[in-house]
């Protein structure tokens, strides 16, 4: 199975209106960059996004929301963008907002094929509503679905032409659990290297979870805000 494709627009030329969708990714450090422009570019609707956070306003997934592409978010933290802000309070964006370690989890089990389970974070606030709570030694745990999505979309340091993915530092974050969790897994990289040439013990994530991989370009890797002092 060739898995290699030319572009970020080529890996998503099938992401129709109404897709959901993961990308990998905290804050904008390992955000999938070539792959989200090329959805801006492709003007697809109606997107449900599961995310750590929306970007920033005209970069990341706020690029996306210039253009009203994303119908509905699932993410733990949106601080840094005014305009998903703005949205949000509008009710032009549904928003369901999830602990960040619940929201791993929900898709760390998605990809490891667990229906669900059990956590006691947000037990007695909005995020328990209308869900499953069970004692667990004495403390009461929420019942939590696993998540998966149509596509997975995930930046790693290196790959190879089987899918094989290192991811650097930070940028493990959510592209690793996230990449096992797709029903169709793009991965862009840095570098894109020959079959064999990445030492297996290094590798993050095997390259069966992975459909699609191309190399990246231009990656601008900005961060969310910088403070400064003389």
């Amino acid at each position: 199975m060739n898995k290699v494709v030319k572009n970020a627009a080529e890996a998503v030329a099938d992401i129709q209106d109404g897709a959901s969708i993961m990308l990998g990714g905290f804050g904008l450090c390992g955000i999938p960059e070539n792959c989200i422009n090329a959805l801006y570019d492709k003007e697809v609707k109606e997107l449900t996004c599961i995310s750590n956070n929306a970007g920033v306003d005209g970069f990341g997934l706020g690029k996306l929301l210039t253009k009203h592409q994303i119908k509905k978010m699932i993410s733990s933290y949106v601080g840094e963008n005014k305009e998903f802000e703005r949205q949000l309070l509008s009710g032009e964006l549904e928003v369901d907002l999830v602990p960040q370690g619940t929201l791993a989890e929900r898709i760390r089990a998605g990809g490891a094929g667990i229906p669900a389970f059990f956590v006691p974070a947000g037990y007695g606030t909005e995020v328990s509503e209308g869900k499953e709570v069970r004692k667990f030694n004495g403390k009461p745990h929420v019942m939590e679905f696993g998540m998966r999505a149509d596509f997975a979309i995930v930046k790693a340091w290196k790959g190879d032409k089987s899918g094989n993915l290192i991811y650097r530092h930070t940028a493990n974050n959510f592209n690793q659990p996230m990449a096992m969790a797709g029903k169709i897994t793009i991965a862009e990289v840095e570098e894109l290297v020959e079959i064999g040439e990445l030492d297996p013990n290094q590798i993050h994530t095997p390259g069966i979870f992975v459909q699609r991989i191309f190399q990246g370009t231009d990656y601008e890797k900005r961060i969310e805000f910088a403070t400064t002092r003389d």
